[in-house]
């Protein structure tokens, strides 16, 4: 074996690449609001085919039974912070520069608060009839 070949790369090639202590977290987020997602995402599917053909008043009172609107309120933020995980991960993996990228993430951010700012507040009105 050759003196030039090493298992270790030198600090110089590894410095500003960030932190190695917060990936695990994004990936296990990510994994539980996917699990999470796809099961309410189940509840919906068959709530949808129930409502298959009910008439206008029929729809909005299930949609207005609190134990649905908290289902729904519940899918609402699971899928409003996946999608923003979702997202994060991928402008910190392919966006370079870096004044390019603190904007990104913050555009990332403001979007998905609105997404799910907006999403609740269709929420109430349905269920409350507001």
């Amino acid at each position: 074996m050759s003196k030039s070949f090493r298992f270790q790369t030198s600090l110089k090639h590894a410095r500003g690449f960030g932190s190695g202590k917060s990936g695990t977290t994004h990936f296990w987020q990510q994994r539980v609001t996917g699990v999470a997602a796809l099961l309410l995402s189940l509840v919906y599917v068959v709530l949808l085919v129930k409502l298959q053909g009910d008439d206008y008043a029929a729809v909005m009172a299930t949609l207005g039974n609190p134990f649905v609107a908290v289902l729904m309120l519940a899918f609402l933020g699971v899928s409003v912070w996946h999608m923003k995980i979702g997202m994060q991960v991928i402008i910190e993996d392919y966006v370079n520069q870096p004044l390019l990228r603190v904007l990104t993430l913050m555009a990332n951010s403001f979007f998905s608060a609105l997404v799910g700012i907006a999403s609740a507040v269709a929420l109430i009105k349905i269920t409350f009839g507001a």
